[in-house]
This record gives structure tokens, C-alpha cells and sequence, in this order.
């Protein structure tokens, strides 16, 4: 699959706060509280900086000197990064620069190899001088910070555009992180409280289902799956149980649960 990158990354509250007036700007989140604002056509006639041409009026890079010189505005407050990439079946490029305390730092590096280490790969290299992993492990030559901070997420800028606009609601990256992670638990407790009605299968049981919702005057439904999902833990843990012990059990499970 094709995968086509131009951005600008940095930490999100300062993109979000910069390009608060351009109604074409969208940051999207990543991971390590970074940023990613797709560069669009539409965003940079805006922003009054057009792509760089060459002779034949072609595009060259997105990266203009109009944008570069906003880009280091940013700056001012935070490290910022441009990136391009481009991959098409396993060949392409990646292109980036790094802009510090008003001026690039860093870059821009090219290249088309990408048999070296990841972590001098030009995207991991700007990530890397953005601060991402500084408080990791030394870089192996399997590394990936562009995985790390969630690059491979999206594989084109209207993906990125789309995650922008959903997180467009929160007011900052703690508000986006703290609903992520609610969500995340969300989805835990769903998948337990899903794992504990489920009935597992080669473990026998002393009454079938329509007698366990005879005893605890259940309708059908999950609440009668987990108190069959009950009976049959026991007997993983006691060994097989007689009807009549089933009944005890299911009475004192449902006492406990206000079943009954």
C-alpha cells in the first residue's frame, strides 16, 4: 500500500495555539504529547506559502520558504519538524528538517536508503531531536520512533486530516489523552465483563441454562450466561458438583450479585 506523509509535527498545544486562526490547519494527536499538522494545498494558499517549483514547474518540496519561516516562528517555543515521506511497494523516500529557537537546526536530510539503522533514518532523526525517546533505552538498529509516536497510524494526509477533526472537541492534548485513556478502560471492562458471560466450552455444568434461570427466576440474557460462567469456574476449581450443590451454588452466587 501507498503511503504519502507532509507535516508538520511538534508538540500539539503549541500547533494547535499556532494555527488556532487558519481555518484550513487540523493537528492531529500522536503519542509523547506530539502534534501532526498535514500540509495541504488548500493550508498553504492560507498561509500565503506556496510549494517550491523547479524549472519545469514541478513540485519539489512542500516545504517553501514561507512555510519555513513560520515553521521557525513555532519554534520559538518548542522544537518543530517538517517532514515528507513517500513509499509505493517498498521503495520511496523521507525528508526532513528541524527548526530550534527560531532557526532550523537540523537538515534537511534525504534519503532513499533505508538499509542503516532506523534511528538515523531522516523521520526517527527529527523525532529523536524533538525529544522522543530521550528518556528510553540507546537506539538498536530496529528502533522505530516513527512506529512510537503512532506515524504509521494514518497512511495519507485526509487520514490525518479525519483524526484531527475527531479530536478537534478537546481543548488540549491532556483533555484528548485523558478520554483516550477513559475509552481504553472502557473497552477493558467490556472485554471482562463480555469474558465473564461468556460459557467456555469442554466444561460441563450440572444444570443445563434453562434450569439455572429456573432457580434464579432469570429471563434470558448475560446474567444468566455468567451464573452459568460461575458454576462452571467451580467446577474447574472443586471438580464436578451435583445438581443439588449447582442450586446451593447458584443461590449463594445470586445472594451475593442480588439476583434473588
Amino acid at each position: 500500500m501507498p503511503y504519502e506523509l507532509d507535516a508538520v509535527i511538534g508538540p500539539f498545544d503549541l500547533l494547535r495555539k499556532a494555527t488556532g486562526q487558519v481555518r484550513e490547519a487540523v493537528v492531529a494527536p500522536l503519542h509523547r504529547r506530539l502534534g501532526l499538522l498535514p500540509v495541504t494545498r488548500p493550508l498553504l494558499e492560507e498561509l500565503a506559502a506556496p510549494p517550491v517549483r523547479d524549472g519545469a514547474g514541478r513540485r519539489f518540496t512542500l516545504l517553501s520558504p514561507g512555510l519555513a519561516q513560520l515553521v521557525g516562528r513555532w519554534s520559538r517555543e518548542a522544537p518543530v519538524a517538517y517532514v515528507e515521506a513517500s513509499f509505493f511497494g517498498g521503495d520511496g523516500y523521507q525528508t526532513a528538517a528541524v527548526w530550534r529557537s527560531g532557526g532550523m537546526a537540523w537538515g534537511p536530510a534525504h534519503t532513499w536508503d533505508f538499509s542503516g539503522p532506523r534511528h538515523e533514518w531522516p523521520i526517527n532523526a527529527a523525532l529523536a531531536r524533538l525529544g522522543v525517546g530521550v528518556d528510553g533505552p540507546p537506539p538498536t538498529p530496529y528502533h522505530d520512533l516513527f512506529a512510537e509516536v503512532g506515524l504509521a497510524r494514518e497512511r495519507e494526509n485526509d487520514g490525518w486530516l479525519s483524526a484531527g477533526r475527531e479530536a478537534a472537541w478537546a481543548a488540549g492534548y491532556d483533555e484528548w489523552q485523558a478520554a483516550r485513556l477513559a475509552e481504553r478502560e472502557r473497552r477493558a471492562r467490556a472485554a471482562a465483563e463480555s469474558e465473564r458471560h461468556r460459557r467456555l466450552p469442554d466444561v460441563p455444568v450440572p444444570l443445563d441454562g434453562r434450569q439455572v434461570m429456573e432457580v434464579l427466576g432469570l429471563p434470558p440474557g448475560p446474567r444468566g450466561g455468567a451464573a452459568v460462567r460461575h458454576l462452571q469456574d467451580l467446577c474447574i476449581e472443586r471438580g464436578p458438583l451435583t445438581p443439588a450443590e449447582g442450586v446451593t451454588a447458584l443461590r449463594a452466587w445470586a445472594a451475593e450479585h442480588d439476583e434473588r
